[in-house]
């Protein structure tokens, strides 16, 4: 399959080389999309194999530096190319916790709450093993505390919002 196909009106879509859609508009900070030609944000390569390390590492950077869409790719990343299902179940949490984040920064609160409180159920199970230093308790506890201000209106979105620490303490 080419890297442009056809579609049925005649305009040519964006392909990757294994034929999957993909957009190339350029992208906003949050990961929204841009009109044509506008200067986006640079979005994180994906595919990328990362030890545990580097991917706690990248995301952190990634969500201190308000760019939490782009902590979720680098979490899809883990998640998708974890061995076992327990480990692909924690990376896929840690990848709802940063989309709530998301949500909320875009200003979309039932989006947050919603995906915030799914998170903190996906990573609140590993709370007694700490995988890889990652504070599972605490992100669980703060994505509740944080999903329960949206909830109640008292959160403004990510504005309000801290970014979570992945390992409880500066990295």
């Amino acid at each position: 399959m080419s890297e442009s196909e056809t579609n049925s009106t005649g305009a040519g879509r964006d392909r990757d080389p294994d034929g999957r859609a993909r957009s190339a508009r350029p992208r906003d900070g949050l990961g929204r999309p841009l009109p044509h030609g506008a200067e986006g944000v640079a979005r994180q390569p994906e595919g990328v194999l990362r030890t545990p390390g580097e991917t706690l590492a990248e995301a952190q950077q990634l969500l201190d530096d308000g760019m939490p869409f782009h902590a979720h790719e680098v979490f899809e990343d883990a998640w998708k190319s974890a061995a076992e299902p327990g480990e692909r179940a924690l990376w896929k949490g840690l990848a709802q916790l940063a989309v709530g984040v998301t949500h909320a920064a875009r200003g979309n609160a039932r989006g947050a709450e919603s995906l915030l409180r799914r998170a903190a159920d996906a990573i609140a199970p590993y709370s007694r093993e700490r995988p890889y230093g990652i504070d599972a308790g605490g992100l669980a506890g703060w994505a509740r505390q944080a999903a329960e201000e949206i909830a109640s209106g008292a959160s403004a979105g990510a504005a309000t919002l801290s970014p979570p620490r992945l390992r409880g303490t500066r990295d």
